[in-house]
């Protein structure tokens, strides 16, 4: 296993009074060492079957790579119709294991589909997809759990019509569920139509999903070796199996992550330092926001938890955020993701020879740069007493991306039991759901559309 945990720039030692000192880290060990225990204990029940799916997916996975291989011999278009984690998911492991610009390239160069994902409801976007595709030569994927999201079920209302009308019969060919196997509604619709259905294991939810068929599809149609990345989220949870604060390196963010949230660093910054690892972070910060994130913990008292995820990229963010986050308030971690070694590279030619302020760089390549910029930036935050720690890849591939998603859904699960609280429930998401089905009328809500009705309307005074 080539990825590694670097937090000697949390420790007291490195960064001073602002840092955690040893004596504090070790005097978690039993409190990790429980929290560990009980995420193990709920292994593979109720919101946890997510800590199963590296391991109980080897005749669907055979299915979906016979799915994927006919879909790449048949469809010029492939769109996944989400939103939420089964949106992100397939949006970040795409990003970070295709061509940067797949959609791009000739499809005797991609050997697949073109890929896009629909996780929104924004009108002016779901006119231009159709600007872009020929949705007869399109498979759409429509993702949802319970069939009731209605971003997604909007989505597909589109669509279905859309195909009906243009291929009549034969429209349910062009569309693949992927859904809860024993309740909701796109199941039934499934089952109706005659759609090919993949399921969702009724103990993993959307945001801990994409080791699941709802990402595990999309990946291999665009051909990503979805066995690679079962491999590697399987060896980062042997990895992690003990509860040792200093062996198991999700257990050691976690647990760093508990310590600053108590110190009062409420601002987690995930940081990658590639491009290909952008939407990386995207999906960590729903993973962090929408589990942590809580109001009352598991005994009931209001606690009001969570630390707000922060996305970045270097260098880009270097020239946007960095400013605030060396000279701004002592409220923030920052943790980087860095790659050893780029998959291609480009070395920067000789030039400018009148200009020694950029002759300097000549002859480097743009990987050196990438990666000497995130030594400086991390070396920098350091030197300003900035809490900050490193998750180092040695390449980004299959296997390691893997490694990295399970990595941070067991930080997640620990920090969780850390917390007391619920990591698995989204109350506060659910409010707003309930408000929109009042809005538009949806029966059973009549009490909430009345309370609506019911709400202090905005002061004039206060429009300007």
């Amino acid at each position: 296993m080539s990825i590694k945990v670097n937090y000697n720039n949390m420790m007291s030692t490195v960064i001073g009074d602002k840092g955690i000192t040893e004596s504090e880290y070790a005097s978690y060990a039993k409190f990790a060492k429980a929290a560990h225990a009980k995420v193990e204990e709920g292994r593979g029940n109720a919101m946890q079957g997510w800590m199963d799916s590296p391991y109980n997916q080897s005749d669907v996975v055979k299915r979906i790579k016979a799915t994927a291989a006919r879909i790449r011999k048949s469809c010029d278009y492939f769109v996944v119709l989400g939103i939420g984690g089964s949106a992100l998911g397939p949006i970040a492991v795409f990003t970070a294991l295709k061509h940067l610009y797949y959609n791009d390239l000739p499809k005797r160069v991609r050997k697949g589909p073109k890929f896009y994902v629909l996780d929104n409801v924004d009108p002016e976007r779901m006119n231009a997809l159709f600007d872009v595709i020929d949705v007869e030569k399109t498979v759409f994927n429509v993702i949802t759990k319970s069939g009731a999201t209605g971003e997604t079920m909007s989505q597909y209302l589109i669509v279905m019509d859309m195909l009906t009308k243009r291929l009549g019969d034969k429209a349910k060919d062009h569309i693949i569920a992927t859904t809860s196997e024993f309740k909701g509604n796109l199941i039934k619709l499934a089952q109706k139509e005659g759609f090919e259905t993949f399921y969702i294991p009724e103990g993993v939810g959307g945001r801990f999903s994409e080791l699941s068929p709802v990402g595990l599809l999309p990946a291999a149609v665009v051909g990503i070796n979805i066995s690679e990345l079962l491999k590697g989220a399987r060896d980062m949870d042997k990895k992690c199996k003990k509860g040792d604060l200093w062996r198991n390196p999700a257990l050691a963010i976690a647990t760093l992550q508990y310590i600053s949230i108590k110190s009062g660093k409420n601002i987690g910054v995930i940081m990658p330092y590639a491009d290909s690892l952008k939407y990386i972070a995207d999906w960590y910060a729903q993973l962090w926001a929408e589990s942590l994130g809580k109001e009352v913990d598991n005994d009931g008292n209001t606690v009001n938890v969570g630390q707000t995820p922060v996305k970045a990229l270097g260098v880009t963010d270097q020239h946007s955020q960095v400013q605030l986050y060396n000279e701004g308030p002592y409220d923030k971690v920052i943790a980087f993701i860095e790659v050893g070694g780029f998959r291609s590279d480009v070395t920067i030619p000789d030039g400018c020879k009148e200009f020694p302020d950029v002759n300097f760089l000549c002859g480097h390549s743009l990987g050196e740069l990438m990666n000497s910029e995130l030594f400086a930036t991390r070396y920098t935050l350091t030197q300003y007493h900035r809490a900050n720690y490193t998750i180092y890849l040695d390449t980004v591939d299959e296997y390691h991306i893997g490694a990295l998603l399970y990595l941070m859904q067991l930080q997640t699960a620990y920090a969780g039991a850390m917390l007391n609280i619920d990591a698995y429930n989204q109350p506060g998401v659910e409010g707003g759901k309930n408000a929109t089905y009042a809005l538009f009328g949806r029966q059973g809500y009549e009490a909430k559309a009345e309370e609506i009705r019911s709400a202090k309307p905005d002061d004039e005074k206060y429009i300007i």
